[in-house]
């Protein structure tokens, strides 16, 4: 175990939340006998079975959601849920977490400027310190956001020491990750990976009943994709771009299909820029879909237009994924509407130029489920997290509307999806945790935290030689 916890308080005395310190600290499971209700909130369930709730109330115990209803007895700790929407936490099916501590240091950048600056630069002088800021960074700032989930595409495991960083700040976060352990793109690393799997998963992962789990962050490569099946692990892949055709590309992809290596155990990242050929190939196959509504138009990828058009047309749900922020924020909401917005444009462009068989417009429901249910299946977790149902655990993400920016609140799910941002979420509970309450994270120390990110930051800086200069 890392000795990093200076960054949680680990006494009590917040006001509104010290009963919940403890367990927001310390990272562990809630006593499964302890009841929260959540009172009178309107419920997003996002599952059909389940339905939507003008005004309800929904009861946690231990780790899980145990009832949903209109009027459910006051029993436990009693959390005021009027003038909240509640969601399923989002989940974030591609994010390079270890970056953490680069965020919006190329605000402008594209493709080649953004692998200039990480992986041919910063990632070379890593330590395994800052493979945790950066992890911790990330997945705080996550929570903060309302993301309760995240896919760590963790491409910078330079050594056994490394990953183990990435992984310990997972868990002390206390956030849902699913760890997916890849290899460095650039310099000189330990090549302990991917054989290095086996013991990550001893040592961390001997059980998936946990809050992170782990898989494979990989091309398309047999001998690791035989591995990942002999471990019994997922498989995160970028399929992205005609300039990595000759890679991604049909005969490859083909030739993976005719050998059965592929199946619903894959999440592909990306999409963009693929022939139709491909895309029934993932679609046929089984396999998990995630498009980046800012990174590919941000980053300049191949066309610059997200797949998320293709993925529907050819009758996939996609998650969605921030991918990085190197360049802007941590935000879902924003991805729900660049993604709304843009299929939208195109659907219209299509009908206006009189195309046969244009797509119909998506609806604010439909992004919101790319954001939840959606990424919870590209995640594997679909069973555990993604929709407000009772029997799944409890990641539940609490949004105010009584501010002047919302209220009033005249439809939730157009509230959500359309309007929202992450200085509504109020409060973040995830596997029955509580995470944030009142606007504010529980059990951290941001004094310590803001040391130990400028420590880092700062030591990346200088073995780099990096100047920063915030206006340009």
């Amino acid at each position: 175990m890392l000795a990093r916890r200076g960054f949680f308080k680990m006494g009590v005395g917040l006001a509104t939340g010290s009963a919940f310190l403890a367990d927001a600290a310390r990272g562990s499971r809630p006593d499964p006998n302890r009841r929260i209700l959540l009172k009178g909130g309107t419920i997003v369930s996002m599952d059909s079975k389940v339905g939507n709730l003008a005004k309800g109330d929904l009861l946690i115990q231990g780790r899980k959601i145990a009832a949903i209803g209109a009027s459910l007895p006051s029993e436990g700790q009693v959390i005021d849920a009027s003038n909240m929407i509640l969601i399923p936490g989002f989940v974030d099916c591609h994010r390079h977490s270890w970056e953490g501590v680069l965020r919006r240091i190329i605000p402008d950048g594209d493709l080649l400027k953004y692998m200039a600056v990480t992986h041919q630069s910063f990632a070379l002088h890593y330590r395994p310190h800052d493979m945790y800021v950066g992890n911790l960074v990330t997945a705080l700032g996550c929570i903060d956001a309302g993301i309760t989930c995240i896919i760590d595409n963790s491409h910078n495991s330079r050594s056994m020491a490394h990953s183990d960083a990435a992984i310990q700040a997972l868990f002390d976060s206390g956030i849902r990750a699913v760890h997916a352990s890849g290899a460095p793109m650039a310099g000189d690393w330990d090549r302990q990976w991917p054989q290095d799997l086996a013991r990550l998963q001893k040592t961390y992962f001997s059980s998936d009943d946990q809050l992170v789990t782990l898989r494979m962050f990989s091309g398309l490569d047999r001998a690791n994709f035989a591995l990942a099946r002999q471990l019994g692990l997922r498989i995160s892949t970028e399929m992205l771009g005609a300039a990595l055709v000759q890679q991604f590309g049909s005969p490859l992809i083909e030739q993976f299909r005719n050998e059965k290596l592929l199946g619903d155990h894959i999440t592909y990242n990306h999409c963009n820029a693929l022939s139709d050929s491909v895309w029934e190939i993932l679609r046929d196959s089984g396999g998990n879909v995630d498009v980046c509504p800012r990174s590919d138009p941000q980053y300049a990828i191949a066309e610059g237009i997200p797949g998320f058009q293709k993925a529907l047309d050819h009758g996939m749900r996609p998650g969605l994924s921030v991918d990085n922020e190197t360049s802007y924020g941590t935000d879902m909401f924003t991805e729900m509407r660049v993604a709304f917005n843009i299929q939208r444009a195109l659907a219209t462009n299509r009908k206006f130029r009189r195309e046969p068989n244009p797509p119909a417009p998506v609806s604010a429901r439909d992004v919101l489920e790319c954001a939840t249910v959606n990424g919870a299946r590209c995640a594997g977790l679909l069973d555990k997290c993604g929709t407000l149902t009772p029997g799944k655990e409890a990641d539940i993400v609490m949004i105010r509307t009584d501010g002047i920016d919302l209220y009033p609140s005249n439809n939730a799910i157009g509230t959500v999806a359309m309007a929202a941002h992450t200085g509504n979420v109020d409060t973040v509970i995830i596997g029955g945790v509580i995470r944030k309450l009142h606007g504010k994270l529980l059990g951290v120390n941001m004094v310590e935290f803001r040391q130990q990110v400028g420590e880092s930051r700062n030591y990346l800086f200088a073995k780099t030689g990096y100047k920063p200069d915030i206006f340009s």
